[in-house]
């Protein structure tokens, strides 16, 4: 007898494995769900972002043109970032400058921490625009806990935001919110740090997403990084291979952001969620940080909006807390962090937003 599988029956008594070879397994039918060639695309992230405007176009065409202008719109606002962040990560990549710019962070993660959550409330990102600068800086290595501060301070506040707010809610409201993103931001980033002490976090960068791979490495010859790329082939081809890689990661994720941001700002009218969370006490601000947190609300939408509610009763509370969870996450930020972030560096972002909320709609009540 030779060792080969054979083909005897389970059932009649025979064995369905030859010597020192694997279990034969039983035939495939002719036609199998795993066996459908499209599986793989039918269920992509490019699929959503091609096929929800199409069913727009089939289930609603009276607003298919506002559904794919706005999310046209917004993407292109965010063009501008997303080059300049793919850009920068190729360049460093290509040069062999990632290893530096991770290594200026070493032992000063505490000041890190710090300016990012200050600068976090002075740059005029959206929780989605952040994105690809996060992306950067996981790239080159910076510390979770500082990217975390930037990540959270963000999307909270900048000066247009805080003049609107001003205008809508009132100079106590605004500064309010202002002191709050910063805080948040150190709180994030001060918590994390000391989860990182303890072990926690290790890789936190999911597999392939848009900061993958190493650098070319400094020069062998003087150690330093080769700002002018181009005169090497090996870098060239390193800086191409980046930026289309990087491109690709961002652009398909923040498409995905954009086109599930227009179908909320279509069919969830603003002022329908901003209703949901009308009332007083602690139990409207645990309310409004949670329907906050998935809806999407911009800050410049929101302020007057909320200085309605507030005038028929809504607590000042309620109203911070909605601003801030809708502010740090939402359903299109989440699919974008989703996309960059291992899941308890994604659970830990959701829980600070959330924590954060609740806590600065506490505090603003009480002080107000």
């Amino acid at each position: 007898m030779t060792d080969t599988v054979n083909d005897l029956n389970p059932s009649s008594g025979g064995s369905c494995c030859a010597p020192k070879t694997a279990c034969c397994t039983a035939p495939k039918p002719k036609w199998s769900w795993q066996n459908f060639p499209g599986k793989d695309y039918l269920f992509s992230t490019w699929a959503i972002v091609v096929g929800g405007p199409l069913l727009v176009l089939l289930l609603d065409p009276v607003q298919f043109v506002a559904f794919v202008t706005f999310a046209v719109k917004a993407f292109g606002g965010t063009l501008p970032y997303i080059a300049f962040a793919v850009a920068l990560i190729a360049w460093l990549k290509a040069s062999g400058a990632e290893a530096y710019v991770g290594k200026a962070f070493e032992g000063r993660e505490t000041q890190a921490i710090v300016l990012a959550a200050l600068f976090g409330g002075l740059a005029p990102f959206c929780s989605c625009e952040v994105i690809p600068f996060i992306a950067g800086l996981l790239a080159v290595g910076a510390p979770l806990s500082a990217i975390m501060a930037f990540w959270l301070s963000s999307p909270l506040i900048d000066p247009p935001t805080l003049l609107i707010t001003a205008g809508a809610l009132g100079w106590p409201f605004a500064i309010g919110k202002a002191v709050f993103a910063v805080a948040l931001g150190l709180f994030g980033g001060f918590l994390v740090s000391v989860l990182l002490r303890g072990g926690a976090f290790a890789n936190p960068v999911k597999m392939g997403a848009a900061t993958g791979g190493c650098g070319c490495g400094a020069s062998p010859k003087t150690g330093r990084p080769v700002w002018r790329f181009w005169h090497e082939d090996q870098r060239k081809q390193k800086f191409g291979a980046e930026l289309k890689a990087n491109a690709f990661f961002l652009i398909k994720w923040l498409a995905l952001a954009y086109v599930l941001e227009a179908a909320l700002v279509t069919y969830v009218p603003a002022n329908l969620i901003a209703t949901v969370v009308g009332g007083d006490g602690l139990g409207s601000i645990v309310i409004s940080a949670l329907v906050g947190m998935p809806a999407y609300l911009n800050s410049y939408v929101a302020p007057p909006l909320l200085a309605g509610l507030m005038d028929q009763g809504m607590s000042a509370g309620a109203a911070m807390a909605f601003m801030i969870a809708g502010a740090v996450s939402s359903i299109p930020a989440m699919a974008a962090v989703w996309s960059l972030v291992k899941p308890l560096v994604f659970a830990t972002y959701l829980g600070l937003g959330f924590a954060g909320a609740v806590l600065s709609g506490l505090i603003f009540q009480l002080f107000v």
